[in-house]
């Protein structure tokens, strides 16, 4: 058995390991939503406010690579402690991801969509407000379903197809609210931009989840050895969109140029936004992703009224409406599914529906 730790931050390391090792419960559950939904909506809203404020603005590609880089540190503390020690993870390791290149470098194509991804939110982010981001950015529960069904032959209820057409009504009502509130072209074109990074957003948030998913649930390795892989190759693609896109800004200004308390709260919620996706991911339903979603929704639109003094007209409060429904109908299991549970130290799950 682990060991309960004492220091804060340990403590907080431990809340991963606790699920791994004792059987997914009411309690955790809920626990991982409301950590969910607070980490989904103050991300999304410390984003939109540190890219539209006025003074220095820090580069977003910098960001995501530290994001990345705090994500390895973690797991490696993990596996330190999983290990018993410095020596055992570094066996671990070696073992796991070194001696065996052929399994690493399957994360290797997930890591690159997901660098790809956190770029484009902050692009996204740059142009449209908080609210509408969080909505429309809920049409990756289409392209997610869609790579499900051909990546892992999976199968679409009723009520999942259901929840499609209203996510489809839904995102259409808040765009429209959007564009009937612009006076020219030049609005319209930085709105098209934001729009575009949202919609490629989505289709990497969809192939790359499910990828990770399968990889994940396909094998016996460890998720945190998963973790590592996957935020080594992280590391690799966001260094390389630092040096690509802003090299010549960073030689002139610095790395950390534009940087204050709120963007170091990004990386660090950017980071346990991360982990615990990858948690819910293995092992927790489809029920907590769409609670969460759905709930951040709402608080993303209410203090975006407070912070950024925005106001929304009817569409837009009948387009979240449609979304929330259409997230919780999309995400809501079968009532035939079972409560995961442990059997000889292993976590038991029933067979998947979506």
């Amino acid at each position: 058995p682990v060991e309960p730790f004492y220091h804060p931050w340990t403590n907080f390391i431990f809340l991963f390991l606790s699920v791994t090792l004792a059987e997914v419960g009411a309690g955790f559950k809920v626990y991982a939503l409301l950590v969910l939904t607070l980490n989904a909506t103050c991300y999304i809203l410390l984003v939109r406010y540190t890219r539209s404020r006025k003074g220095d603005v820090y580069l977003p590609t910098t960001t995501v690579l530290l994001t990345e880089c705090s994500k390895l540190v973690i797991s490696l503390c993990v596996l330190t402690k999983t290990n018993g020690g410095p020596l055992g993870m570094i066996r671990d390791v070696h073992r796991n991801v070194i001696c065996n290149m052929k399994d690493t470098f399957k994360m290797a194509v997930p890591s690159i969509i997901y660098a790809l991804q956190n770029n484009l939110a902050f692009y996204a982010l740059t142009y449209i407000d908080a609210a509408t981001y969080q909505v429309t950015y809920q049409l990756k529960i289409i392209t997610t379903a869609m790579f499900m069904v051909l990546m892992m032959g999976k199968q679409l209820g009723s009520k999942q197809w259901i929840a499609i057409v209203l996510l489809f009504f839904g995102v259409a009502f808040v765009q429209l609210e959007a564009v009937e509130k612009k006076d020219g072209s030049s609005d319209s074109l930085f709105d098209v931009r934001g729009l575009a990074a949202i919609l490629l957003s989505c289709f990497c948030s969809g192939f790359a989840g499910v990828y990770f998913e399968k990889i994940l649930k396909g094998s016996d390795t460890s998720l945190w050895i998963r973790n590592l892989q996957l935020y080594i190759f992280g590391i690799i693609s966001a260094g390389s969109g630092v040096i690509l896109s802003d090299l010549p800004k960073i030689q002139k200004q610095g790395f950390f140029f534009g940087y204050d308390k709120f963007v170091y709260l990004i990386i660090v919620l950017g980071s346990v936004g991360g982990l615990y996706t990858s948690i819910v991911v293995k092992y927790l339903d489809n029920i907590i992703k769409g609670f969460s979603t759905a709930i951040s929704i709402i608080l993303a639109a209410l203090l975006s009224i407070h912070f950024f003094d925005k106001h929304f007209g009817h569409f837009f409060v009948l387009g979240t409406g449609l979304v929330v429904v259409a997230v919780y109908l999309y995400s809501a299991p079968k009532k035939s599914e079972q409560k995961a549970t442990i059997v000889n130290g292993t976590l038991m799950r029933p067979k998947e529906t979506v």
